[in-house]
């Protein structure tokens, strides 16, 4: 039955979102003060345009093998293999455009609940912003979402939920 519930009966629609020019530090503040593991970067229309999340946070702290580069006559080579580059761009972020996930990955409210576990499963994504069609954003869900809804399921609780959320 959890299968057939739509992405709709189950997002958060107060959604805590930021602007490309929020700073790194503004991010990870909202994400302790609201106990959330990502938040979606919008535009003026509201149009989802990439994600934050705590992976790309904790990034920053990891260690990082820097490149090697070797000179050679006036040039110089990146020794192939050393470094991430990803990384590298995370830890240097100062703002939301440059440490986001982008594209982010993303469901419309009228898909299934199994085919937002599929989506999170094989993307290794977690939360998914739900859009409109035009991209626009209109609410949220993380994994811990669907364990509630295991668990809402394990207590015959279901019927109330969809009752409530249609």
């Amino acid at each position: 039955m959890v299968q057939e519930i739509r992405v709709r009966s189950l997002m958060t629609r107060d959604v805590v979102a930021i602007s490309p020019e929020t700073s790194v530090g503004e991010i990870a503040r909202l994400m302790w003060e609201h106990a959330i593991s990502g938040v979606p970067v919008i535009d003026e229309q509201r149009r989802v345009i990439g994600i934050v999340t705590e992976f790309d946070l904790i990034a920053r702290e990891a260690s990082f093998n820097a490149p090697l580069y070797v000179p050679f006559l006036d040039a110089f080579f990146k020794v192939p293999g050393t470094g991430d580059e990803t990384q590298l761009r995370k830890i240097l972020a100062t703002k939301a455009a440059e440490i986001m996930s982008s594209p982010a990955i993303t469901i419309g409210p009228e898909e299934t609940i199994e085919a937002l576990a599929t989506l999170m499963y094989r993307r290794r994504v977690n939360p998914v912003p739900v859009v409109d069609e035009e991209g626009r954003l209109l609410g949220i869900v993380s994994r811990s979402d669907l364990i509630w809804l295991m668990t809402l399921e394990e207590r015959g609780e279901l019927p109330t939920l969809l009752a409530s959320r249609s």
